[in-house]
């Protein structure tokens, strides 16, 4: 059995080709592999699992004695050693070896974001193989491959549900969208989702790096930045050498002309160049770092890299992301529609007493905790609770109240429940508009309903529920204007939601819709960078997305910081000047940021922006007070040795 394409060449049609084909195409079925076939594929497309690329870690460390300043430190190590000037030699060596120890010790800190991805990944996966299933490590499964996927199971690679019945996902640590979605037969399952509501068995189409997940991990890799403050550094040791060696070349130039001895000359020579080398220079900036970062970890923001300090301080633009950040990352019971004489509270109460709190469901949690009393819970008793199902859509209680009556309460899709109730006909329309209006401010809206003893359904009303902005981001984003930052919203929601957070936040309605950045004709790209820059947000955005659009602002010479929690933020998260993790934010999205926050929302940004920039200050006075008294020390000793002959 052979494969006819492979899956890293067409990923776009695998996702959207009808079941039928994808089989044909896999050369599997709904029986699965045979082991010998599964052992092919597995020499043919790797094991399923994220390459990782180990570093040496002393040639990591010997990288920091290679660079201008090193050089110019090695260079007067060697001349007090020709002249056996031994103590400066001690001295000299000692200063090298502890500015390198310092940046190896800052950079190892920073840890590996490809580690904590590959963690993410299911460790076993049950398979389909010879007709028979077993339960197998998940780095063994390969395109073709049957799995089964039950409730708790994270995916263990990107596949297409066979049904017959939906399921629900979580993929919060993939799109970092709280809300689970449904997937029905034929519809994509990613690699790294959670199984939250009903079980499917699945075809793999793609694993490994191939998988939405690996590609997420590729452009982590991919991200490699060199801070501000580090290529001004390397910039100022390429002027210094040039310098030094202008001087020398001339103080010899002269020493010749004179006959003075050699070793005279050369001793001169290791005086001018010790002078022209900031040896403290790179040690004295990273104590002010960190003694920055101990301030601004008392402020709840966790430097991981300390150049982030210096980069945060020059930040101008904050792709900000929506949940968690600027949203509360949590439902909220907005104000809901009720019909006939039914009151809010009461339809509140009907609701909830169709949750149940011990299951920890995101939507149950938000409608118990709409009710205003909840005492007036304690009255009634469930005798049957009926949980939800992505097949009928809907949650059912059978309750006792304590004057020995019985009714039954249910609440799900607005449709499913009308389709209940014995009221849809005359209350539909009313229930229809209602909605509507909901479905436009991007609000999930519920039906309720109750039936007294063995009567019909009546419909009661509809619970709208919504993620609300932080009641801090609103203040915090003109703050963050106030001081030069212009703050973009970065969303995977749809552009109707983003557009009504946006309103509601005072951002701005140009928000960009990302899933379109693909389709961008070459001579189109000018103005769609252009786009991107003056934009005040960018909704359906996925990981390359938000690679991209940070390289556009870099490209047009911005200092972007960005702020994330899921796997899909770790690239852009690495790629961005100064990358933000935020409070609850995931194990790959913790290791590929610059800076961690404790704290929800924006306000410790803003803080640690403020406090990043008086560090910055002092580090910028510093730095120019150094190459002065160097610049002025170096043309002092020429012109003594030149004119005085000294």
């Amino acid at each position: 059995m052979a494969v006819s394409g492979t899956t890293s060449a067409e990923p776009a049609d695998l996702k959207s080709l009808p079941l039928a084909e994808l089989e044909a195409k896999l050369a599997t079925s709904p029986k699965g592999l045979t082991q010998a076939e599964a052992a092919r594929r597995l020499g043919q497309y790797g094991p399923n699992e994220l390459a990782e690329k180990k570093a040496n870690p002393l040639l990591k460390f010997l990288g920091y004695f290679w660079g201008p300043i090193p050089w110019m430190i090695e260079a007067a190590a060697v001349l007090s050693a020709i002249v056996q000037h031994w103590s400066d030699f001690i001295i000299i060596l000692v200063l090298l070896i502890a500015n390198a120890v310092v940046g190896f010790w800052e950079e190892y800190q920073a840890g590996n974001a490809i580690a904590a991805l590959k963690a993410r990944l299911a460790p076993h996966a049950r398979a389909l193989r010879d007709g028979s299933w077993s339960d197998m490590a998940a780095r063994l499964l390969v395109p073709g491959d049957v799995v089964r996927l039950r409730l708790g199971d994270i995916v263990p690679a990107d596949s297409r549900s066979l049904g017959p019945d939906p399921v629900e996902v979580d993929q919060a640590a993939l799109t970092g969208e709280s809300l689970p979605v449904s997937r029905k037969a034929g519809e994509v399952l990613y690699s790294g989702a959670i199984v939250r509501q009903g079980e499917t068995d699945a075809i793999v189409f793609a694993t490994g790096g191939n998988t939405f997940f690996g590609k997420t991990a590729a452009l982590v890799a991919e991200a490699h930045t060199v801070s501000h403050f580090q290529r001004a550094v390397l910039k100022i040791g390429d002027y210094l050498i040039v310098i030094a060696i202008a001087l020398v070349t001339l103080i010899f130039a002269v020493a010749l002309f004179r006959g003075d001895p050699v070793m005279t000359t050369l001793q001169f020579a290791l005086v001018l160049t010790v002078a022209a080398i900031p040896v403290a220079m790179p040690a004295v900036l990273s104590v002010t770092m960190a003694v920055g970062a101990r301030r601004l970890a008392a402020k709840e923001a966790i430097v991981s890299r300390l150049a982030a300090i210096e980069e945060l301080a020059g930040v101008d633009v904050l792709c900000s992301d929506k949940t968690g950040t600027l949203t509360q990352n949590k439902l909220t019971l907005g104000d809901p529609f009720t019909i006939g004489k039914v009151t809010r509270d009461e339809l509140v109460l009907y609701g909830a007493l169709a949750s149940r709190a011990e299951d920890q469901d995101t939507i149950d949690m938000a409608v118990i905790a709409g009710v205003k009393d909840p005492a007036a819970l304690k009255k009634y008793q469930v005798e049957h609770f009926q949980p939800f199902d992505p097949v009928h859509k809907r949650t059912e209680a059978t309750i006792k109240a304590t004057d020995g009556s019985t009714l039954k309460v249910t609440k799900g899709a607005v449709q499913v429940i009308l389709g209940l109730s014995a009221n849809a006909a005359e209350v539909g329309p009313a229930v229809d508009k209602a909605t509507g209006e909901f479905a436009k401010r991007r609000f999930r809206s519920l039906g309720v309903a109750k039936a007294v003893g063995d009567g019909s359904w009546q419909f009661l009303g509809v619970l709208p529920l919504f993620d609300p902005p932080r009641p801090d981001s609103k203040e915090m984003i003109a703050t963050a204007e106030d001081l030069g930052i212009d703050v973009k919203m970065v969303t995977g929601d749809q552009l109707a939601i983003a557009k009504e957070i946006a309103v509601q936040l005072g951002l701005g309605t140009n928000i960009l819709d990302a899933s379109g950045f693909e389709d961008a004709k070459v001579h189109q790209q000018a103005a769609l960078d252009q786009d991107i820059e003056t934009a005040d947000g960018f909704a359906q955005v996925f990981p390359e997305h938000k690679f991209h659009i940070i390289d556009v602002l870099q490209k047009h010479g911005h200092i972007v910081g960005m702020t994330g929690d899921g796997v899909n933020d770790a690239p852009p998260l690495k790629k961005a000047d100064c990358g933000i993790a935020v409070s609850g934010a995931t194990d790959a999205a913790r290791a590929a940021a610059a800076m961690v926050l404790l704290t929800p929302g924006l306000t410790v940004i803003v803080e640690a922006v403020k406090e990043a920039r008086k560090i910055f200050q002092r580090m910028n006075s510093y730095t120019i007070y150094r190459i002065a008294e160097t610049i002025r020390v170096l043309l002092f000793m020429t012109l003594s040795i030149i004119v005085f002959n000294f």
